[in-house]
């Protein structure tokens, strides 16, 4: 197993991965694309000290994206009026545990589906017993 980082000639610049992300979100089927409600999703290189409390992650390195909001079934008629929900795709993470561009591809839209599933109301713990994981 090749267990050697990315060549800076295999990494994908800032403006390639956010096209990645891009790609991955319109490759939703129509339906989910229709049900996604005041959300926003956006790249960074790394989380911050804060998101990886959030989620009680120490290491920089094994937080590929994290959603942060309301869920959609947790919504109610009282919703309103609020900053929409973020999801965040990191990635540097990304990139450091990916051992070629194809799985960096594969890799971003695993991890865009995932936080995508938490801002349907889908825990972890289901995605567990899915097979998500």
């Amino acid at each position: 197993m090749d267990t050697r980082p990315l060549t800076a000639a295999q990494k994908f610049s800032p403006n390639e991965f956010n096209e990645l992300v891009k790609q991955a979100l319109d490759s939703l089927p129509e339906f989910f694309q229709e049900q996604m409600s005041n959300i926003e999703v956006i790249v960074s290189d790394w989380p911050t000290r804060a998101e990886l409390r959030s989620v009680g992650v120490s290491s920089r390195y094994s937080l590929l994206g994290l959603y942060q909001g309301i869920p959609l079934t947790k919504r109610s008629t009282n919703y309103g009026l609020v900053l929409p929900d973020k999801i965040t795709i990191y990635r540097m993470p990304i990139e450091r545990i990916c051992r070629t561009p194809e799985a960096v591809i594969a890799q971003v839209r695993r991890t865009v589906l995932h936080e995508l599933a938490h801002h349907f109301g889908i825990s972890d713990d289901r995605l567990r017993e899915l097979g998500a994981y």
